[in-house]
């Protein structure tokens, strides 16, 4: 059975831990994000964590309800993190844009975190908060309820499936990453015009394009479609 999550208040009046650590939601986020960083998804344990915290593991359980909990509570901070300062400008696109290029951006900042969290659905206050952003974004432009949601949908989607896979890129060790980026030039460059002539004439743009992330493209071609549709909803209206 999940334990009970000791309300803040009463967290708040806790002693400060053996080493003099005041403890905090955000202090145990921040240390379980750089225990990612340093030791990937199996290196984040309670006991760890504790031990990173100088407090006895028990203790993390006044402020998540399980490992699981705290995976949570990472990936909105992530969401955090990719908006914080953001302010909409009243253009649909560009706000639009910079939403998911802000969160593609937070979540390969910290790889390993993105593999745990990119899949998950926190209902913490930073994923809602941008939820809200994009659905008053898109709703803003013109867009009626039900478009607004599909292209929500899509959006999001698209922004987390991309976090995801540049993330698992980023988090594989650092000979299997240059070797995969030297796979572009190793094999594919080398093939021969006569048997794979498509991939030979466009081997110079693939070793330059391949290595880095489609995400800003797809981006782009996601609100081509958008605009274009929002363009098709403003003619069928004034034909009325």
């Amino acid at each position: 059975m999940a334990k009970p999550v000791v309300p803040e208040d009463k967290r708040r009046r806790r002693r400060p831990t053996r080493g003099g650590t005041v403890l905090s939601e955000a202090l145990i986020v921040e240390t379980a994000l750089r225990m990612l960083r340093e030791h990937g998804g199996a290196g984040l344990t309670a006991r760890r964590l504790g031990l990173a915290l100088d407090a006895d593991p028990s203790t993390l359980y006044r402020y998540f309800r399980g490992m699981d909990d705290l995976t949570l509570a990472i990936g909105d901070a992530l969401i955090g993190q990719a908006l914080a300062g953001w302010r909409p400008t009243g253009a649909w696109r560009p706000d639009l844009r910079d939403i998911g290029l802000r969160i593609h951006g937070a979540y390969v900042a910290h790889p390993q975190a993105a593999l745990l969290t990119t899949s998950r659905v926190t209902g913490r206050a930073h994923e809602l908060a941008a939820d809200e952003a994009v659905l008053d974004v898109l709703r803003g432009a013109g867009f009626p309820t039900p478009d607004t949601v599909r292209v929500y949908h899509a959006f999001i989607d698209q922004t987390l499936a991309f976090a995801a896979l540049d993330a698992a890129s980023l988090a594989l060790p650092s000979a299997a990453q240059r070797a995969d980026e030297e796979m572009w030039r190793s094999t594919y460059a080398r093939l021969p015009r006569a048997t794979h002539p498509r991939i030979a004439e466009a081997a110079p743009l693939l070793a330059t394009r391949m290595v880095t992330s489609a995400y800003p493209t797809a981006l782009d071609m996601l609100l081509d479609s958008a605009a274009a549709q929002l363009a098709s909803l403003g003619s069928a209206s004034r034909s009325r």
